[in-house]
């Protein structure tokens, strides 16, 4: 351990500055020129940068173009490289035309909200949306926001907050100073004052902004587009009666799919109690593809693409909801669809999903409404990419971003194959930098103990990451590293905490338990009423695993990590297994899910981790709260030996940070070591720049000076 205990706090920072600042992909847009004899697309990608000296993150975009071979337009002959970088300062939203290629942009400017529309010789038109004074902030989130040209270009719609009203109340007062106590809800953790959302639409002929009526009262609009004829748009609404519930990361939101015409008639095109997401419109305008899933349950799930014939007003299913993981490796559909997935025939749909312990690509063809991979066959096959996330597809060119836990996001193209053929992938830009690490993903199969009844023969997963050579020790120490949700996934991509931890000389294993996304719905559902237990299980399973076919790792040097729901399992594993783990570092932890009932903003979770049902008009029970608390890790903090670290965020509205606080009480009250960094700014992600460094600098330091 000499060399490891040796590192001072310098060099972790300058390691951990050197893998955050690695540029992270964020969008792409591709746009086809045709010229006599020749055809070229011009690929824009957007980036994202985190620069530890500003304590910011950094936008900027490049742009590439691709010349077509000449007897075939699916093959690329030449690429023209990018030439410097531009920086993209305070935009919002983007959005390019779909003919002209005009960009609209969202700006934020000081506080004032600026609608610009840029063409080839420059700004065309700037509205300064503040001034305007028709609506309040827009909408910028992955939830709501959106910004949609109509086909003939002359209209763009967006999302927005509904206008504080400023007029006279009954008794002459104004309304500020008679309501301005009154609660107003919002929609959860990282939507706050997002409440009363409203679709505006721009009229660019004649510079005017207007609200559009007609949206129902009981519905808060989103993911707003135009229909085909421009005289109607689409929008998913989501219920808010009789009380909003968190949405970020909650795919479980009753909400259903609408159209609404010029004059305010609004129509249902869904079921009800249901939830729905990403409506994206076919090139043709004939097909409307939407993601379905269950209200209430899992707060993730796996979920359903549904088409909406809008001729003959029928849907149907595409892709059903996967309850295991099929062996042709497709384990169903876990995450939101692009903006644009569609193939220019209208006949395919292109997406990336969570799969066991990778993020895939793929495709189903309408027509026979198969699902194919399209991650499997690579042209440079000395690149192994566990992660493949689909940017875009436009004429058929796919933009996607491939990483691994040992290569950073690279950007690759390649044009949708032609049944039964593979993808020629063609990389436009490789990262600066890559990282000689080892990594392997562990396939893992719980004791038959441990199986559980309801939803046998389940099997979960792991990653393995190392460094190629240990630093001059002869054996690795170890950190578990849990997610967190829990219905979400570590696939074996670029993950920055993981980078920084191996290139500091730790080995990492990142845990897919039972319950995490890509391993079928079954999986999901077989978590229910067992956190605490199963999940646990499966954490500590995979660690034995590792350390079996691994004899490099130190099984003597072993810690754990996590957040949220990762958090959660860190402190109960070391209350659970007070001899194994020597050292504990967790953010945002849920400690006691009883008195988080009613502080949370997904109060539906609470209930339905603990394998109860949940209704709005729920009243805690003692039986309830029991259940809650048994399942919890502050009834195990007695047990704790390992030394603690809390990171907690403030602002947090999903776990409130009096759960760390609680666990900090119990382990100082037994003179238990036990360290806590609060940060008031920051909320349940703890995303801020300076935050995430201070975070990764004092785990670093913990772990090395108790393992």
């Amino acid at each position: 351990m000499e060399a490891l205990s040796g590192m001072e706090a310098n060099q972790i920072t300058r390691v951990y500055g050197e893998v955050s600042s690695l540029p992270a992909l964020l969008s792409a847009d591709v746009r086809e020129e045709l010229h006599p004899g020749v055809q070229m697309y011009t690929v824009t990608a957007g980036w994202s940068q985190t620069d530890l000296v500003r304590g910011s993150r950094l936008c900027f975009s490049q742009r590439w173009t691709l010349i077509t071979d000449a007897n075939d337009h699916k093959s690329i002959r030449t690429v023209i490289p990018p030439g410097p970088c531009v920086p993209a300062s305070g935009e919002l939203l983007i959005g390019l035309s779909p003919i002209r290629g005009l960009r609209a942009v969202v700006r934020d400017m000081g506080g004032q909200q600026l609608l610009e529309i840029w063409d080839p010789c420059g700004l065309r038109k700037c509205l300064n949306l503040t001034a305007l004074n028709k609506h309040g902030r827009v909408y910028d989130d992955v939830q709501f926001g959106g910004l949609s040209w109509s086909q003939c270009e002359n209209k763009l719609l967006y999302v927005a907050e509904k206008r504080k009203s400023t007029a006279e109340g009954y008794d002459g007062e104004f309304a500020w100073g008679k309501d301005r106590s009154v609660y107003c809800e919002d929609w959860g953790e990282a939507l706050t004052n997002k409440s009363t959302p409203m679709i505006c639409e721009v009229n660019l002929q004649s510079g005017t902004v207007s609200v559009l009526p007609g949206v129902p009262p009981d519905v808060s609009p989103g993911q707003a587009l135009w229909a085909p004829s421009g005289q109607s748009v689409f929008f998913v609404g989501w219920y808010h009666e009789p009380f909003r519930l968190g949405l970020k990361f909650c795919s479980n939101r009753r909400s259903a799919l609408f159209q609404l015409d010029k004059d305010g008639h609004c129509e249902c095109l869904s079921g009800d109690s249901l939830s729905v997401s990403c409506p994206r419109l076919s090139p043709d305008g004939s097909t409307l593809v939407y993601l379905q899933g269950q209200v209430f349950g899992p707060h993730n799930q796996c979920l359903s693409l549904q088409q909406l014939d809008l001729k003959g007003r029928t849907t149907s299913t595409l892709i059903d909801v996967v309850s295991r993981a099929q062996t042709d490796g497709f384990a169903g559909v876990y995450e939101a669809l692009p903006s644009c997935c569609w193939s220019a025939d209208s006949q395919r749909v292109v997406f990336s999903s969570a799969c066991r312990n990778q993020r895939g690509l793929f495709m189903v063809d309408r027509r026979s409404k198969t699902v194919s991979s399209l991650s499997d066959s690579l042209s440079d096959t000395s690149e192994v990419y566990g992660g493949w996330k689909l940017l875009t597809i436009q004429k058929d060119l796919m933009v996607v971003c491939c990483s691994s836990p040992s290569s950073p996001p690279t950007l690759r193209v390649g044009f949708l194959p032609s049944k039964g053929e593979a993808v020629t992938w063609q990389t436009l830009q490789k990262p600066v930098l890559t990282f000689d690490f080892h990594w392997t993903a562990l396939d893992i199969e719980p004791s038959p103990e441990e199986d559980n009844t309801h939803h046998p023969g389940l099997h979960f997963g792991a990653v393995l990451v190392k460094p190629s050579r240990p630093v001059r020790e002869a054996k690795t120490p170890l950190v578990v590293f849990i997610h967190g949700g829990p219905h979400s996934q570590f696939a074996a991509e670029w993950n920055c905490t993981t980078a920084g931890l191996a290139a500091l000389g730790f080995a990492v294993l990142m845990v897919n338990y039972r319950g995490s996304t890509g391993f079928g719905q079954d999986s999901i559902l077989s978590l229910l009423g067992q956190i605490g237990s199963q999940d646990v299980k499966d954490v500590q399973r995979a660690v034995l695993t590792a350390l079996q076919k691994d004899v490099t790792l130190d099984a003597k040097r072993m810690a754990v990590i996590g957040g949220s729901h990762g958090g959660f399992l860190s402190c109960h594993l070391v209350g659970q297994y007070p001899d194994f783990y020597k050292a504990c570092a967790a953010r945002n932890p849920v400690i006691n899910a009883a008195t988080l009932l009613g502080t949370s903003d997904i109060v539906d979770w609470r209930y339905t981790s603990v394998g109860l049902q949940y209704s709005y008009g729920q009243i805690p029970t003692a039986d309830a709260l029991t259940a809650m608390l048994e399942k919890s890790p502050i009834t195990h903090a007695a047990q704790i030996k390992a030394p603690v670290l809390l990171m907690l965020g403030g602002r947090d509205r999903r776990v409130s940070p009096h759960q760390g606080l609680e666990l900090y009480k119990a382990l100082k009250s037994r003179a238990s070591p036990v360290r806590l960094l609060w940060f008031p700014e920051d909320g349940h992600s703890l995303s801020r720049v300076d935050t995430q460094a201070d975070c990764f600098l004092n785990m670093v330091l913990w772990l090395l000076q108790h393992l």
